[in-house]
């Protein structure tokens, strides 16, 4: 167990003694013979995109004022759910949500890139949900640039047409390349300005470090291995090398500024198949792995994260990768290290091919609640809660929540 992985564990042996604590004296304190029921403490979170205005602001160039109001109405769906925590994404595109001194405004937000919206979002949105109760997760995807792979679509002051050597276009796209150290460097220090300057609860990455493979395309960073990774023979390993090194350099550089920050991440569902690998899950999917290059299992085994939310985004039962066969295995992953496991789910496939039964969400939690390992789960996306997992989420709400 490494230095880290024990403090995290120590500090999870005080809070459970600390709440038995609480138990006996509510125990004792406790009117007619009953003993009082303590809050839940488990993750009951909703994730709030921004890129593609998919939850919030429903579309670009609304008043300031309209952009509150709607960020209010998701807090109070958040409520209603029984949920205690938001994951909202503030830098969607390499650009900001916040008055950034390294990235321009965010274009979903005013539909101008660079473009002031009149007031400061992060810390409106940070007040309101704490207002509520709810913790507030800042949600950062570190490499992605643009949806379009065009450099000259961004304004003329963006880092990244000021460095074009730190970027690749690959898949229609543009993204920084993860393995030039100085991109690396300055992915971290975008987030960090957020990071030192607000009062977040959590800091939260998704499942995009090296994009998704597209069918017929190589990513164009042969260059960049010839220049970054003369210690490897093999790029692959050079790529897990490269992501490995933003997600423990964020982790330190978070804990140094704010200890009581949690730091976690929402990689794809699926490490790696037992075909590929022994100690992979009984799955036959996409892999993390050698997909994206992304070790999730590593960062949990090191200690790099506070939490781990994997993206279990199958129902159960599916072929190629049942949800009855990865929360056994996640929940496994995480056993005596001190990393938190919560579920992503995946709300937004609700009524589609294969999860037609409205009960499919209420299902995962009843499977989750057989392993001691999952301590919560957080839904994708807003909007789908709203609407197509309308039914399932009331379901959910009533018979597994209804009592907190």
């Amino acid at each position: 167990m490494t230095r880290t992985q024990g403090l995290r564990r120590l500090r999870a042996d005080v809070l459970g003694l600390a709440l038995g604590l609480v138990a006996i004296l509510l125990g004792v304190l406790g009117t007619t013979g009953a003993a009082a029921k303590a809050p839940s403490t488990a993750m009951r979170g909703m994730w709030i995109a921004s890129v593609a205005n998919i939850d919030w602001p429903s579309k670009p160039g609304l008043s300031a004022a309209q952009q509150q109001d709607e960020y209010r109405k998701r807090l109070d769906q958040a409520v209603a759910n029984k949920l205690n925590a938001v994951f909202v994404q503030v830098r969607p595109t390499a650009d900001a949500f916040w008055p950034s001194p390294l990235e321009p405004w965010s274009h979903w937000l005013t539909g101008r890139q660079g473009q002031n919206p009149g007031y400061d979002p992060l810390r409106f949105m940070i007040d309101e949900t704490h207002q509520r109760g709810l913790q507030f997760h800042a949600w950062f995807n570190p490499y992605r640039i643009s949806m379009t792979d065009d450099p000259q679509a961004l304004v003329p002051e963006h880092p990244a047409r000021k460095h074009p050597e730190w970027t690749f276009a690959y898949g229609g796209k543009l993204y920084y390349d993860p393995g030039v150290p100085q991109a690396r460097a300055f992915v971290t220090d975008a987030i960090m300005n957020a990071v030192e300057n607000y009062d977040v609860d959590g800091v939260h990455l998704d499942d995009y470090f090296y994009p998704y493979p597209v069918k017929g395309q190589q990513i164009p960073d042969e260059k960049t291995f010839a220049e970054h990774g003369k210690d490897f023979a093999d790029i692959a390993d050079w790529r897990r090398h490269n992501v490995d090194q933003l997600v423990s350099g964020l982790d330190a550089r978070v804990h140094q500024a704010k200890p009581g920050t949690a730091f976690g991440v929402s990689p794809f569902g699926i490490w790696r198949n037992a075909a590929s690998e022994p100690a992979g899950s009984d799955t036959k999917g996409l892999e993390s792995y050698s997909a994206i290059y992304a070790d999730t299992r590593k960062w949990v085994r090191e200690g790099w994260v506070d939490y781990i939310a994997p993206q279990v985004y199958w129902q159960i039962g599916h072929p190629a990768a049942d949800y009855a066969a990865l929360i056994p295995w996640w929940s496994k992953t995480v056993s005596g290290t001190g990393v938190d496991l919560y579920i992503g789910q995946a709300a937004y496939r609700v009524g589609s091919e294969g999860w037609t039964d409205p009960g499919e969400l209420s299902a995962h939690l009843s499977l989750n609640s057989k392993h001691r390992g999952v301590k919560g789960d957080i839904y994708f996306s807003a909007r789908s809660l709203a609407t197509n997992a309308a039914e399932g989420m009331a379901r959910v709400v009533r018979e597994h929540y209804a009592d907190q």
